[in-house]
């Protein structure tokens, strides 16, 4: 790709508008391109206008509300009030505190002594009446309120009293009681990050997790590859499975293996030894070469290919599948194409935190809009791709606290590495996503929600959730700020499916990464039968019987009631058929950085 004026007619070229969403930095001129792109690089990819236009709409229509305002201003006298009582009336904790549960940022006891206690008290009320002040105002857009909103969280999050070692109190005990060797550590730390960054190497850690030596090391073998994807058939290790194979969809945004991390809880590996012939894609890391790949190109080689190959290894069975976050996404919507089509491939279909309809997406919203992806497909144009480092930067800033400030203040100030696990590793072995693909998903499905509106077009033709019929079993988990179980729950309205809806404790990763014996974990599961009455989230969470533990034992028996007998474990591949052997999981595409 030796320049954007070649690259932009070859994309274009290779694009076919039946099929396409109409994608406004497609037709913009070659410098147009280049400005929002250097903007982009200036800004993080967060689009200015974007942010000028929330903050107009906010501050005009607040201009225009003198009601709130005068809410405002008996609040914040109150909250000056309440902050000038509660930190000068005691300087101990009492009985009446230790009933309230504290913010987590200034739990620990130090916080509620001398003029600490002020210095978060105030901070609390400043946060609760910019929470006030950026919410609930008549007339401002849902998602400018939200952008406003995060903003001011952000920006306040800055001068957080626990960031700072004066105005924290625990880091200046740590400080006294080490003479300042925290501080010497802390630096040590920081400067390390900092070499490590520039270098482009992974975080302090991640190199005790080694992919395919104490990571993802379920015995398999890689039996098809495409340009896309490689199929890993897992080595059976019972002496007879069940007929029917499970498929496993990740969400081509991370790396499969967080699905087969660790032995003792890898789903994969759990699978395995229930009995079940199973298979995984591993979502190839593209590059330049890769950036024309579109969605369609994604259920093709990702979804159809790999069924035609399980169906030459594993002939004249349906396969379980399931996918993963946008994983589920893309079966949803090759399961759908599939009855549109008259085809039955697929015995049942399972959807881990995986949303169908984006009007509520959650957090990730607040980066999209047509300004927003206007500016992040004029910055893929120059890449042909979207770097790891954009993806990542976004979730740091949905949670700031724990990503970022959090971390800060342990590392460097209080001078403690945090332990790395093997799902943090995972977490920081980020991938790519092509640039026409990631263009088109995000208008598409988050921006224009087209497939749970019945507008998305597979192969030139629109697909709709309604003619699914497979059994449909669906796990949300209860604190995901990526795919919000109410969100995720939405499908009971879009197909009339029979869906079996499980709520799981824990949050987008965590959730689903939930190993039989993990403590403190429990989970709520209730059917609906196909074509049942429509119940609301709210009162399925009311009706839906809770249990302790975790939910894979609960999905297992849910296959092995739609498999049959069990039978001798096939052959792994099937060369005589054209899909032998290629070599030993996890692979070869894993391992692309």
């Amino acid at each position: 790709m030796s320049s954007q004026t070649e690259f932009l007619p070859a994309l274009a070229k290779s694009i076919d508008p039946a099929t396409v969403t109409p994608n406004p930095a497609i037709r913009k001129k070659p410098l147009d391109v280049k400005v929002l792109a250097a903007l982009a690089q200036m800004t993080g990819s967060i689009s200015p206008m974007s942010l000028a236009l929330a903050v107009f709409d906010w501050a005009g229509h607040l201009a225009l509300a003198p009601g709130k305002r005068m809410d405002l201003l008996s609040q914040a006298y109150a909250l000056n009030q309440e902050v000038w009582r509660t930190a000068s009336s005691r300087s101990e904790a009492t009985e009446e505190d230790e009933e309230e549960k504290p913010d987590r940022r200034f739990a620990d006891p130090a916080w509620q002594s001398g003029p600490f206690k002020l210095f978060c008290q105030a901070f609390l009320a400043t946060e609760a009446w910019w929470q006030s002040a950026t919410t609930g105002i008549p007339g401002v857009s849902r998602h400018h309120e939200h952008l406003t909103s995060f903003m001011a969280r952000q920006l306040l999050d800055i001068f957080s009293p626990g960031n700072y070692l004066f105005s924290n109190p625990v880091v200046l005990r740590r400080t006294m009681e080490t003479g300042g060797g925290n501080l010497a550590q802390g630096w040590r730390n920081f400067m390390e990050d900092m070499e490590r960054r520039i270098n482009g190497r992974p975080p302090v850690g991640t190199e005790n997790f080694q992919v395919g030596k104490n990571v993802a090391v379920t015995p398999g073998k890689v039996v098809f590859r495409n340009r896309l994807v490689e199929l890993i058939q897992y080595v059976p290790t019972t002496d007879k499975v069940y007929p029917e194979p499970v498929l496993i969809v990740p969400a081509w945004i991370m790396k499969y293996y967080i699905l087969d991390l660790s032995p003792h809880n890898s789903l994969i590996k759990y699978m395995v030894d229930q009995g079940y012939t199973v298979f995984c894609l591993s979502w190839k890391n593209p590059g330049e070469e890769e950036a024309n790949l579109g969605m369609d190109d994604y259920l093709s080689m990702g979804i159809d290919e790999v069924l035609d190959a399980i169906a030459a290894i594993v002939p004249d069975q349906k396969v379980h599948a399931a996918g993963y976050c946008l994983g589920g996404t893309l079966l949803s919507i090759a399961n759908a194409a599939m009855h549109r089509d008259g085809q039955d491939r697929l015995a049942s279909m399972t959807l881990f935190t995986a949303q169908t309809d984006f009007t509520e997406p959650g957090e990730l919203a607040l980066f999209i809009d047509d300004s927003e992806l206007a500016m992040l497909e004029a910055q893929m144009r120059d890449t042909g791709y979207l770097t790891a480092g954009q993806m990542a930067g976004a979730f740091q800033l949905l949670n700031s606290y724990d990503l970022l400030w959090s971390k800060m203040v342990n590392e460097y100030l209080l001078g403690e590495r945090s332990s790395m696990n093997d799902l943090m590793a995972w977490n920081a072995d980020a991938t790519r996503m092509p640039a026409l693909m990631h263009a088109q998903y995000l208008r598409r499905l988050f921006l224009n929600d087209d497939l749970s509106e019945g507008r998305y077009p597979v192969r030139g033709k629109p697909v709709a959730l309604t003619d699914i019929r497979t059994p449909i079993y669906c796990v949300a988990t209860l604190t995901d700020h990526v795919a919000p179980w109410r969100s995720v729950y939405k499908i009971h309205y879009l197909t009339p499916a029979e869906i079996t809806f499980v709520l799981t404790k824990g949050g987008h990763n965590a959730g689903i990464v939930s190993e039989p014996g993990r403590r403190n974990r429990y989970y709520q599961i209730l059917e609906r039968p196909a074509g049942g009455v429509y119940v609301s989230p709210d009162d399925w969470q009311q009706q839906a019987p809770r249990h302790e533990g975790s939910w894979w034992p609960a999905w297992s028996a849910w296959l092995q009631a739609r498999s049959g007998t069990l039978v001798k474990p096939p052959a792994l591949g099937a060369p005589q058929k054209g899909y032998p052997v290629l070599m030993d999981a996890p692979g070869s595409y894993v391992l692309e950085k």
